[in-house]
């Protein structure tokens, strides 16, 4: 035991060098300080916990499920409320809403994180490129940006699905489109405070292109942040995809879609309750998971911002 912890001690004490002896220890020591300081807050580990359950439960969702998600008994089990047999009740077609959330749990995750991958490239692209380049360049890209900013996401989100068409993957789409301004925003912000840095004039005079100081010197100091505001709005990305599911534009019948499965119930909302506060209290649960997340991820990454 005194040999494991003297070890412990001595892996630690490498790891908060404040000489790092390599790029990889100083990597190393970076993500260690970040966990110390994520770990210490307590409902960021509740959300992290909530959101590594949530995966869990997506991955074995087919083991995890008690009953089909799609089929139901229309004639014996329609409108049950909530019982043993079926723990958050039935819905007007007799399947098992336990399920149906369980399964639908993989179709929130697909648009997380496809939208995550989809936006917040685009946003941390145009934001450094405008933030480095300047001018023209970068008033052009800065007003594109504005007329994004300037309707209300679901509207907007809304718009591009009409164009589009109904479905899952019209969604992510649309919502990827209208996710990328607020990163763009961000990674200018943090190019104009690094762009006038002695190691960037540096690398200037070494002779480096315009694309790789952007994508190997200003990309990485910016990622932090934008990886946060991602977290962040996965709350409201997920409230926008069951808006559109709500509206019917999302995943289409008979996917178990959270907002597909609230809109399914709002004809029942009196009398069986049930239908529609289980995907509803499901969605609240996540959202709220990653907002706890990414305020814990703030912390982490950025100390200031916690100060």
């Amino acid at each position: 035991m005194t040999e494991l912890a003297r070890n412990d001690q001595t892996w630690r004490a490498w790891l908060l060098s404040d000489r790092p002896q390599s790029r990889r220890q100083a990597s190393l020591g970076r993500l260690y300080s970040g966990w110390r300081t994520f770990s210490r807050n307590r409902l960021a580990m509740v959300g992290l916990a909530i959101i590594l359950a949530l995966i869990v439960v997506a991955v074995f969702a087919n083991a995890l499920a008690p009953y089909s998600p799609y089929e139901g008994d229309l004639a014996r089990t329609r409108l049950l409320p909530p019982s043993a047999a079926h723990w958050l009740g039935t819905d007007d077609q007799g399947r098992d809403i336990l399920s149906r959330i369980i399964h639908g749990s993989r179709i929130t995750l697909f648009v997380v994180v496809l939208v995550a991958i989809l936006a917040a490239p685009i946003g941390l692209l145009v934001g450094t490129v405008a933030g480095y380049a300047g001018g023209w360049v970068d008033s052009a890209l800065m007003r594109v940006t504005d007329i994004f900013l300037a309707f209300p996401r679901l509207i907007l989100a809304l718009a591009f699905v009409a164009a589009l068409g109904p479905g899952i993957e019209n969604a992510v789409i649309a919502i990827a489109i209208t996710s990328w301004p607020p990163y763009a925003r961000i990674a200018r912000a943090e190019t104009l405070t690094v762009r006038r840095a002695d190691y960037i004039a540096a690398v200037e005079l070494m002779g480096a292109s315009s694309w790789r100081i952007v994508f190997r010197h200003i990309m990485p100091l910016c990622l932090a942040s934008v990886i946060v505001r991602v977290t962040l709005d996965m709350a409201g990305i997920i409230l926008t995809a069951a808006g559109l599911g709500f509206l019917g534009l999302g995943a289409q019948p008979p996917m178990p879609e959270w907002g597909a499965l609230i809109s399914n119930g709002r004809l029942y909302v009196l009398d069986q309750w049930w239908v529609a506060a289980a995907p509803g209290a499901a969605i609240f649960i996540v959202s709220l998971a990653f907002n706890l997340l990414g305020d814990g991820l703030r912390d982490a990454l950025d100390p200031k911002a916690g100060s």
